[in-house]
């Protein structure tokens, strides 16, 4: 079993403090799914008859919505699973005389890798969600690197028994809806024996194969859960940024036979390295695939993440591009050589010899060798889509990011410019969230004592300003002795005795009288926090606290 995940994300803090995350299964960066067709009533033959309708129908909801869409790495891909056959089972029954549940049948399973792009990730979500809506006996588990992200997104929604050493194989989506197995399942447990661990695949079928009206639904949860999809189908065409760049000829003929080809040469630029850089350090354009001559200035589509890629990077011209060099300064010149270097790269690295994407590629170029195929004219190239979208995007203005923030409470007016509707949403969710959190009296390291009502209104806020005194400090924010010390003996996780004997409280309240002595009250807060870390840090080192 791989390493728990020891980066939190914010989302983990709704499960409480000292969770690190859902165990690592898969590599980064990567979404895997799996269909289930849950009915008794059908037969194995049946079964895989339903699944090969799902993945046609699956197969055309993508061409309906996806033309031309740029995955960043995987496409979306689903793949029959052969089951094992039940009637085989030699003993379906434990030690104790228990009924076992029966083994997996078959299913509909793929794996994506979406890279950068958490937005091909969200999509696949919103196609399987929508494949459950016309297939109701149709159950789909889906879990990334981080396990059950659904459940990270719902946290403020889930109950309060579910937390993530149970949560495995709880998850699934049927008819449009998050649904969860509870923590007591009768038909696979006595109480005597609960399953307070997590739950494997073949019991979570087995349950819901049985028990499919008792599973946990609500609307809160579906909200939470799929927030992200709320703009969806809609916002799939917002990925999408169109570029005039200047570029060899082949490489025009290449996209124009298949756009997809710029995600792998984006990423063999963005993941370069010296061995990969070796075949550009030459004058000689003759050892090149794709030489800076030729050029054509053409509109090509990108994907955000993608452009964002190539415009982020520093990258030099390399030796062949010398004549190149002084125009360097204009976009499209500066993108179409990045992304000419990354084909390049792509096409040389033994690496990726044996990748489809790369035999393509070389094919097509073979047949303009071989005169098989002829290279796109300038009337041609003129005849594609003349697009040029705006690259506002690319900006982050901070002015107008505090404007986005502010515009929930009302105390800004709210333009709609910056970023795209979804940006807007989770921006505002982020806030809400952190409201809620800070605005609750009884919240502590654990979280809030009431997370499903995160919205507070402008008479809270009024109300809230009454706790303030006549001189500007908020009593219930202030010094408390008593509670620092806990605060201490809690984090260090010292016993009282060794706090006491470090010395350590008794410098701690002195430097915090000195602050409340301040008259001034504008000392620079985080000059105070340093100050207290630091004596902190020096008393702890010197007691051995932190060896």
């Amino acid at each position: 079993m791989m390493n728990t995940m020891r980066q939190q994300d914010d989302g983990f803090k709704w499960f409480g403090e000292g969770f690190d995350g859902f165990p690592k299964r898969l590599p980064d960066d990567t979404v895997e799914y799996i269909i289930c067709v849950i009915d008794e009533k059908l037969s194995e033959a049946a079964i895989r008859s339903r699944l090969r309708d799902i993945q046609t129908a699956a197969s055309a909801l993508t061409k309906k919505l996806l033309k031309d869409y740029i995955w960043q790495r995987d496409p979306f891909k689903l793949n029959i699973v052969p089951g094992r056959d039940p009637l085989n089972v030699k003993d379906n029954y434990n030690s104790s005389g228990q009924q076992l549940p029966l083994p997996l049948s078959w299913t509909l399973r793929g794996v994506t890798n979406f890279g950068d792009a958490i937005n091909d990730e969200w999509l696949i979500v919103y196609l399987l969600r929508e494949l459950t809506k016309h297939y109701p006996d149709a159950w789909i588990k889906i879990v990334d690197n981080d396990g059950e992200f659904l459940l990270i997104e719902a946290a403020s929604a889930l109950p309060k028994w579910l937390n993530p050493e149970i949560a495995e194989n709880r998850t699934w989506i049927n008819k449009g809806q998050l649904r969860i197995i509870k923590n007591s399942m009768s038909t696979q447990a006595t109480a005597a024996e609960p399953l307070s661990n997590n739950v494997s695949l073949e019991q979570a079928v087995s349950f819901i194969s049985s028990s499919q009206n008792s599973l946990i639904h609500s609307q809160p949860l579906d909200d939470e859960a799929f927030f992200r999809l709320k703009d969806y189908p809609r916002s799939i065409s917002s990925s999408i940024h169109n570029s005039f760049t200047m570029i060899p000829r082949r490489v025009a003929y290449i996209l124009h036979a298949n756009a997809s080809y710029i995600s792998p040469a984006v990423e063999a630029f963005y993941l370069r390295d010296l061995v990969s850089l070796k075949p550009l350090n030459t004058k000689d354009t003759a050892t090149l695939n794709l030489p800076p001559e030729d050029f054509v200035t053409v509109s090509i589509k990108f994907t955000k993440v993608l452009y964002a890629q190539l415009r982020a990077q520093e990258f030099s011209p390399p030796p062949s591009w010398t004549a190149v060099r002084p125009h360097m300064k204009e976009p499209k010149v500066d993108i179409g050589m990045k992304l000419t270097c990354g084909f390049e790269m792509m096409l040389q690295d033994k690496d990726n010899q044996d990748k489809q994407v790369v035999r393509e590629i070389k094919l097509l170029l073979e047949d303009v060798e071989s005169g098989d195929d002829t290279l796109p004219t300038d009337s041609e190239t003129q005849s594609w889509p003349q697009t040029q979208d705006d690259e506002k995007w690319l900006d982050i203005d901070y002015e107008d990011l505090e404007k986005e923030l502010a515009a929930k409470q009302g105390e800004a007016n709210h333009s709609g410019d910056f970023g795209d509707k979804s940006m807007q949403d989770n921006l505002r969710k982020m806030v809400s969230r952190f409201e809620s959190f800070m605005a609750d009296e009884k919240a502590d390291l654990e979280g809030t004592e009431d997370l499903d009502d995160m919205d507070h209104d402008d008479d809270e806020a009024s109300n809230a300003s009454s706790d303030l005194d006549s001189e500007g400090e908020d009593k219930d924010g202030s010094f408390n002795e008593r509670e620092f010390e806990q605060a201490m003996r809690e984090m260090m996780g010292m016993p009282p005795d060794e706090v006491e004997k470090s010395g350590l409280l008794d410098d701690a309240r002195k430097l915090a009288l000195e602050m409340e002595d301040e008259e001034e009250g504008e000392r620079d807060e985080e000059e105070e926090v340093k100050a207290i870390m630091e004596m902190m840090e020096k008393e702890l080192k010197g007691h051995g606290a932190l060896k």
